[in-house]
């Protein structure tokens, strides 16, 4: 299958250097890379994967109403700094 894709010519000059020192054509090159992208033995962990692992999740324990407490203590601030009473 032959598929056409443009690059910058920075990356186009790196890559017919690269071919020639290794003495591979550039289909060679561009197929390898793109098999080791595709078939890593092991995907990019997302980032709630990492956070397990590293155990941020999970690290902090609070109350059922942490919530509810945060809520309120915002909207009291915010009432002081108006002057109004906050129930």
């Amino acid at each position: 299958m032959t598929t056409t894709v443009r690059i910058p010519q920075r990356l186009e000059q790196a890559l017919a250097r690269y071919c020639v020192e290794t003495k591979r054509s550039k289909s060679e090159v561009i197929i390898e890379l793109l098999q080791n992208r595709f078939t890593a033995e092991s995907p990019l962990k997302t980032p709630f994967e990492l956070a397990c692992e590293t155990g941020f999740v999970g690290a902090l324990s609070l109350d059922e109403n942490a919530a509810e407490n945060s809520r309120n203590a915002v909207r009291a601030a915010i009432a002081s700094k108006h002057g109004r009473q906050h129930d």
